[in-house]
């Protein structure tokens, strides 16, 4: 079994130090505990920030630490305060959380915080890196961390990395005010599987990729040379076992009797977060008021019992808002609340495992409301500690939990009405129906437990690995391409065909602005000059501009995908077959009406084809427009023998009887070849490598899926091909 590097910013213990002494202690909550049980059921070394700044630690202190947390599996990080202040407290807590929770009223673009935000991510790539066995899996957690995969990328490009987000990914147009927008999704590419909680998060994040970097997915997964990038839905789930049999422990059951005596058979409403403003505590206490203005009948017959956890007290947000819950706190129980009766109950202190169980036994509702949440694992916990059918969750919708847990009654946090009808609902509701919802999501979350979540990610990284391993072993090597060298020198008749964008140039905007170079021209003309050598470029470009371009070159050339094609000892050219152009007529003006409804595509027309180009769109809205195109054009080119196809930013429609294929069979049957050699790197190219025989030399350019038997990185790979080629003729 494989080890496991766990990489987050805090380890799994809390360090403190008093009176000169150190002391480790296992952290409560948080990723920390939910991880825990995986970490220790597998070999794993878990790398993070120790908790304790490295000023107060003296050289010895730290080479004592490093021994102790080594023979527990784990390897600090060592900060400073200042880094710490800059890193965490900044980049990652006043710039990243509030926007990626949707307060980005909220979030400072300071300079300083990035820049350490940068250094830290260094650092701990050293630690990691420092640590790094060849057969490690690197797993990194959360968005602290973002730089991270990239930075271990550069120095292990072969080692499988899978990143995991724990909180929300937001949308295009607010994760592009981030002025390190670009840097943090190279660094997060460095990753071979990104996993997020829901698939709106993976939605949201492969449209940046596209609209910043310019990265299309196919089904999830982007290439990153000769890598894939997945990037998935994982929905983390508890430790579903320990807290379903805690709630029979003894002392859960003791804790729980003493809380239901001193509710005196009031209805318990609970609400457990951290102290944070992305959780909704505020809006949660005026709904509560709203419903006890509501709904009156109610009142001294419940009790909101609030319990918050401190967090980040070193941030004036988390300051401001602790003074406001309070207030509100005070002005509610002023309001409604007796001498008998305090509508709300509030604790501002972390709880013990023990007080957590038994204020979920015993609670009659469960309000879980934040305004946005990556996924809450608080909604489950008390769910899987309702054991004896008793129990109603109320959620908010903007809680990534909310996918799961359909049967919960689910409320927009913002609509205070809503949440007050919601808790008179699930006061009304019978045992019957809660018992029926319980049995439904309890069988969920047993199922896809912690354990689950975790090796499911496991199981698809190394399934992408996979995948990566065969496209490495059919790139080709400068030793394979001096193999090929050797046999092209050793035959006497050769074929050499070869597609032209993107496999001889690059891509261009617009197609009159990629002529060949006089690198490639000098090239082509070498080839041209090989006695026993046919050279054929095979282009969907129309025959002018291929005819232009190569005019005075002695090879052969194939337009429009196979339309047209020129033998050099002809010197003409002609069509392959008799073909009607007259569906343009039907086809043109639907092409013209989506130019006008989407700025910067245009259509191109050949002989045998219509081509509408969206490479200079935004490409959200180009993809968008070509499944729209598509899905139009199907009814009209069932009435002719035209067919649609998809090629790289553009959508054509052509003749039926024309394709790659055909064409590459009509050059393949004017000679017996003892070499042949095809290049190319789209959908249209897999039509010629699949009419090819199998001793054929197919090559597809990048690092998709094809038929062909080996794969290089670009058109330069092509054109070092192609030399040798030449050079191995002269020797």
């Amino acid at each position: 079994m494989k080890r496991i590097v766990m990489v987050s910013n805090r380890l799994p213990v809390k360090l403190s130090k008093t009176n000169n002494k150190i002391s480790i202690n296992f952290s409560a909550g948080g990723l920390a505990t939910g991880l825990s049980s995986f970490f220790e059921s597998r070999p794993a070394l878990w790398v993070g920030w120790s908790g304790i700044n490295s000023e107060r630690l003296t050289e010895h202190e730290k080479t004592d630490i490093m021994d102790k947390m080594s023979a527990k599996g784990m390897y600090p990080v060592h900060l400073s305060r200042r880094e710490v202040e800059q890193y965490y407290y900044g980049f990652s807590n006043k710039t990243l959380w509030p926007l990626f929770h949707y307060f980005q009223l909220l979030a400072k673009y300071e300079g300083s915080y990035w820049n350490e935000y940068v250094n830290v991510n260094r650092k701990f790539a050293d630690a990691v890196i420092a640590q790094i066995k060849t057969d490690d899996i690197v797993w990194i957690h959360d968005y602290q961390l973002l730089l991270l995969p990239a930075m271990i990328r550069e120095k292990f490009p072969d080692i499988p990395i899978g990143f995991f987000l724990h909180i929300p990914f937001p949308v295009y147009d607010i994760f592009r005010l981030l002025p390190w927008r670009r840097e943090l999704l190279e660094g997060m590419m460095g990753a071979d599987l990104i996993g997020f909680h829901t698939y709106d998060y993976v939605s949201y994040f492969l449209d940046c990729l596209r609209s910043i970097l310019g990265i299309e997915h196919n089904l999830g997964q982007v290439r990153m040379g000769n890598r894939a990038v997945r990037i998935d839905t994982f929905p983390m789930g508890i430790d579903y076992r320990k807290y379903r049999e805690s709630a029979n422990l003894p002392e859960v059951k003791k804790e729980a009797a003493s809380m239901m005596s001193e509710m005196k058979d009031k209805k318990i409403l609970l609400s457990v977060d951290r102290l944070d403003y992305t959780k909704g505590i505020i809006q949660r206490i005026e709904s509560f008021e709203y419903f006890l203005d509501k709904y009156p009948g109610y009142r001294e017959k419940i009790t909101l019992i609030l319990v918050v956890s401190p967090s980040r007290d070193g941030i004036e947000d988390y300051i401001s808002i602790k003074k406001v819950v309070e207030e509100k706190v005070g002005a509610l129980n002023g309001k409604y609340g007796s001498i008998g009766w305090d509508p709300v109950k509030y604790f501002y202190r972390t709880m013990s495992f023990t007080e957590m169980m038994a204020l979920y036994t015993v609670a009659d509702i469960g309000l879980v409301t934040p305004l946005r949440d990556g996924m809450n694992l608080v909604a489950k916990e008390y769910i899987a500690a309702c054991g004896d059918g008793h129990g109603v969750l109320i959620l908010s919708e903007f809680a990534g939990s909310a996918k799961e847990l359909g049967e919960a009654i689910q409320v927009n946090p913002y609509n205070y009405d809503e949440v007050a009808q919601a808790i008179a609902r699930a006061l009304r509701m019978p045992h019957s129906e809660q018992e029926l919802y319980l049995q439904a999501m309890h069988k969920r979350l047993e199922a896809y437990n912690i354990t689950q979540w975790a090796e499911d990610f496991l199981d698809k990284l190394h399934t992408v690995r996979a995948q990566d391993e065969l496209i490495i072993k059919q790139t080709l090597t400068i030793a394979g391409m001096e193999d090929i060298a050797e046999r092209y020198a050793a035959s006497k008749s050769a074929l050499i065909l070869l597609d032209y964008d993107g496999t001889l140039v690059p891509f261009q905007s617009r197609p009159e602005n990629a002529p060949p170079d006089h690198a490639l021209v000098s090239i082509l003309k070498s080839l041209g000059k090989i006695p026993g050598t046919e050279t054929v470029i095979i282009s969907g470009r129309g025959r002018d501009s291929v005819g232009r371009w190569f005019d005075g070159i002695e090879i052969n050339l194939m337009a429009e995908h196979g339309g047209w094609f020129y033998q050099r000892d002809e010197k003409e050219w002609r069509s392959t077959a008799h073909l009607s152009t007259e569906w343009k007529q039907e086809i043109r003006p639907v092409l013209e009406r989506f130019v006008l409804r989407t700025p910067g595509t245009f259509i191109e027309e050949k002989d045998f084809s219509l081509v509408w180009h969206y490479r200079k769109t935004d490409p959200e809205l180009g993809q968008i427009r070509a499944i729209e195109l598509k899905n139009s054009l199907m009814s009209l080119t069932q009435n002719h023998k035209i067919g649609i196809l998809e090629g790289n930013m553009i959508i054509e429609i052509k003749d039926q009887g024309i394709s790659k294929g055909q064409g590459c069979r009509f050059w393949v049957s004017r000679g017996k070849y003892d070499f042949i050699l095809a290049a190319g790197d789209d959908l249209t190219d897999e039509d010629m490598f699949g009419v090819l025989d199998d001793d054929a030399i197919t090559i597809k350019v990048g690092y998709e899926y094809s038929r062909a038997k080996y794969h290089v990185g670009n058109y330069k790979s092509i054109r070092d091909i192609l030399t040798r080629l030449i050079k191995a003729k002269k020797r």
